[in-house]
Order: structure tokens, then sequence, then C-alpha cells
């Protein structure tokens, strides 16, 4: 790549990480589908011409921020999920790295929140798709461990859900309290995600044996 060529691309860069920023800031007081593309680009300072170099509308610039929030965790939580075996340690690092991003970027995990269940359908199905890899990803980690024996994928899946659905009640839990409410929410997580993983161990005790057993 040429040095001409390298500054453009630094400098498309930067215009799209302007365009993301300057609408996170305006989702902070409105909803995505009330947003305007031109009070998106006068905010950012560009044109609504080089809006169009970046995203195709409103809903396209919408999933790019639901890849920049969630898209990131995956490898983070892949790390946790890897590192170790024990059900204990897993847990407490997961609400850490909650908490650490919530507190890090409170502005982008507002804008999950709100649009998890809002009114732009591309947006809704991009939250649900990275939700549903990260249930993926916890049930494939916990099939591989003893205590899965017996496990359909089925259920595997669903306990992974479950992990997740607790993760994203914490998130929005602690946006709602604000960080004096960290240690509290963060404590009762822990709780009901042991509770998860105690009613695991007994999961399968009322099951009819498989045939040949």
């Amino acid at each position: 790549m040429s040095h001409t060529a390298g500054i453009r691309q630094t400098q498309k860069l930067k215009t799209r990480q302007a365009l993301l920023d300057a609408a996170l800031g305006l989702l902070e007081h409105q909803s995505l589908s009330s947003l305007g593309l031109r009070e998106v680009t006068r905010a950012a300072g560009v044109t609504p011409t080089a809006f169009y170099r970046h995203f195709d509308g409103i809903a396209a610039l919408g999933v790019a921020l639901v890849e920049q929030t969630l898209g990131s965790l995956h490898g983070m939580i892949g790390a946790i999920l890897a590192e170790t075996g024990d059900s204990e340690v897993r847990l407490d690092r997961g609400v850490e790295l909650i908490t650490r991003h919530v507190r890090q970027q409170p502005a982008h995990f507002r804008f999950i929140a709100r649009e998890q269940h809002g009114g732009v359908g591309p947006v809704r199905e991009a939250i649900a798709a990275q939700l549903r890899r990260f249930a993926q990803e916890v049930a494939a980690a916990l099939a591989d461990e003893p205590g899965s024996r017996g496990w359909s994928e089925e259920d595997l899946l669903m306990l992974g859900g479950l992990y997740v659905d607790h993760m994203v009640i914490t998130a929005s839990a602690m946006l709602d309290t604000g960080p004096d409410g960290d240690e509290e929410v963060a404590h009762v997580a822990r709780r009901r995600l042991r509770l998860v993983t105690l009613g695991r161990l007994h999961w399968l005790d009322g099951a009819e044996p498989s045939a040949g057993a």
C-alpha cells in the first residue's frame, strides 16, 4: 500500500468512527428509530454524501454499533472459558468482565439495552445473533466437561443461553444502579449464576435412561 493510499485509508477509518461516535452520543437521548441521517452527519462534521461511503443507512450504522459493542467480547469470553474448568472461577471472571466493560463503555451498553427490543429490525436481529453466538460458545465449552455427559446439544444450548441471559440482565442492572451499585449487582449476579450451576448438576436426575443403558 502506498503512503497516499495509507493516509486515505486512515482518514476513512477516522470518518467512520466519527460517525459511530456521533450516533452513540445522540442515542443517549433518543432511540435509533428516531435518529436522522443529517443529525448524525452534522454531529460528526461530515456531509451526508460521506455517510453513504460507510453505511447504507441508519440501520446499517446501528448494526455496526452492535458489532463494535459485542463483537470484541467473544475473544475475551472464549479465553475465560478456555483457561479454566473451574465453574466458580469462570463465573467470577465473567461477572468481572461484564462489570469492566459496562463501566468502560456505558453508552454502548445503554444502546444495546434499548435496541434489543427496539423498532429497527436489522439491529434487533444483529443483537439476537450476537447473543446466540455467545450461547453457542458457552455451550461448546460446557460440552467438553465431564459434568455434561449425557446432555443433549439442545439442553447444552439452553444452559449456555441461561448464562448469557443472566449476563445481559447484570449489565442492564449496572446501567440502572450506576457505579455505586456495582458491588451489590455483581454479588447478586454471582449468586444467581451459581444457582444455575447447582441446578445443572441435577438436571439429568429425573431423566429416563437411554436405550441400551
